[in-house]
């Protein structure tokens, strides 16, 4: 076998040598602390059995998609899961991607056009950046949630996308991206402020609400709705692999943004679909989560102010703050 050229081992050295060298850890039973899964779904036996059930009922017996959803892999159970998601999270459509990841690639390196503007909060998830860097738009970061420093790049680089829209037969647009909950911090922004500073602005909202959806809002449908701006934000991004324990993600908006997602972003067109399996425990799991009671959320976030007490009174937010910036910046 090969080894790797001298270029990726100095980069690994480098990594050992900072102590942030990443590995693959086999799951322990330690109390979990790290995990995304909020409500305990991922390791529910009710939702395990509850979804073979659904599968038995529907009399589907199909392993995978078997292709791409544009060619084969369109099977009735994504017709049937995006009406619901349409439905429980009040939008026009919802499309549904392999995972968060692939959402946020397809959507970020497929919407904004040359001459565009992307405004992102600085503690933003790394798929968007990633997806940011696809782009063929300028982007550029704001103070994370600093409503001062949106408004002020807002101003500062509508003036950039003026200059540009010269030469340019289309008006140029100025997109504003931020998260509902951030993973790394547990903070969220003003979205009723930010939704203002944007409809002042003719800026396009886009609300990444992957750790919000099944811990906020009545039956976990998130803050944007909780909030009441689902029909100001242009795009919600949601997952499934966070409160809901299992895997996908979904983009909703307008049905207009569903036609040109399926049709540009590539991260959609380009992979093979989610099994039945999958979208069946999906559907299980959002049943279920409507069935959580008021005293099951409670329980939750009393457990999150225990730990933070215990942080603190232990002394280890400056440990916790290494951490994640470790996690942020390599």
């Amino acid at each position: 076998m090969m080894n790797l050229p001298k270029k990726l081992t100095k980069k690994l050295k480098l990594r050992e040598e900072k102590n942030s060298l990443r590995t693959l850890k086999t799951p322990s039973n330690l109390v979990d602390f790290s995990s995304n899964d909020y409500l305990g779904f991922a390791k529910s036996s009710v939702i395990f059995d509850k979804t073979h059930q659904f599968l038995v009922d529907k009399n589907s017996k199909q392993n995978g998609a078997t292709g791409s959803r544009l060619l084969s892999g369109n099977h009735q159970l994504y017709r049937e899961l995006e009406n619901f998601l349409s439905n429980f999270h009040l939008t026009e459509s919802a499309t549904i991607f392999n995972s968060g990841y692939d959402a946020n690639i397809g959507f970020f390196s497929a919407v904004p056009q040359r001459g565009d503007i992307i405004l992102y909060d600085e503690f933003i998830h790394a798929s968007i950046r990633d997806g940011i860097k696809l782009s063929n738009a300028k982007a550029f970061k704001f103070s994370h949630n600093d409503l001062d420093s949106l408004e002020e790049k807002i101003l500062r680089y509508s003036d950039l996308s003026t200059a540009l829209e010269e030469t340019s037969k289309f008006k140029n647009t100025v997109y504003v991206v931020t998260e509902s909950v951030f993973s790394m911090d547990g903070d969220s922004p003003s979205l009723e402020k930010i939704s203002k500073i944007c409809k002042k602005n003719n800026a396009f909202l886009i609300v990444d609400e992957a750790h919000a959806v099944g811990v906020f809002g009545k039956n976990g449908v998130g803050i944007v709705q909780e909030v009441n701006l689902q029909n100001d934000v242009f795009a919600r991004i949601i997952t499934f692999g966070k409160a809901l324990g299992c895997h996908g993600a979904a983009i909703l908006g307008s049905k207009e943004l569903q036609k040109y997602l399926i049709n540009f972003a590539r991260s959609f067109i380009y992979t093979t679909g989610l099994s039945p399996h999958s979208l069946a425990t999906i559907k299980v799991a959002y049943t279920e989560m409507i069935k959580q009671t008021q005293d099951d959320k409670i329980c939750l976030f009393e457990n999150i102010q225990y730990f933070k007490s215990e942080v603190k009174r232990n002394h280890l937010n400056s440990f916790l703050l290494k951490v994640t910036l470790q996690y942020i910046v390599v």
